[in-house]
């Protein structure tokens, strides 16, 4: 199975997210998983992603490009879709926007007790910074591309 990206660009896509995905991410720490949120994420100059297997959306990803750095962020997998490799694929699909977008670092932001990023990050090359984010439950990673 193909993991496919498509970039979330009307009310409909939105609700589309959020819709296939409350019951993954409702209680998921890493965001406040309502349309709202989303929609202030947008606003903000976040671009959102559905990540899909088949008809499925199984995560949500989130950039948003800062000068020549590349911010981002996503959902857990749905439960029934982890350990399948898909958490890689968002990884190079991030990393593909970057380089295509014309970034020189990416920098991902995750929960302070999301382990699992922890290792995909350094799986991929991703170093852990010492700076402070404006919630003391996030953490930053940086690679350079």
């Amino acid at each position: 199975m193909d993991l496919r990206f498509k970039k979330a660009s009307s009310n409909k896509d939105y609700q589309d997210i959020f819709n296939h995905t409350i019951d993954a991410f409702s209680d998921s720490p890493d965001f406040n998983w309502t349309i709202e949120e989303i929609k202030r994420e947008v606003n903000d100059g976040w671009v959102v992603y559905s990540a899909s297997v088949e008809d499925e959306i199984i995560a949500a990803v989130f950039i948003k490009k800062v000068g020549k750095d590349l911010l981002s962020k996503n959902t857990a997998i749905k439960m029934d879709h982890q350990g399948s490799g898909f958490s890689h694929d968002i990884k190079r699909f991030i990393e593909k926007e970057g380089k295509v977008l014309g970034a020189k670092k990416i920098y991902h932001y995750c929960r302070i007790d999301n382990f699992r990023m922890y290792s995909l990050n350094e799986s991929h090359g991703y170093k852990q910074t010492k700076r402070e984010i404006d919630t003391d439950q996030t953490v930053e990673w940086i690679k350079e591309i």
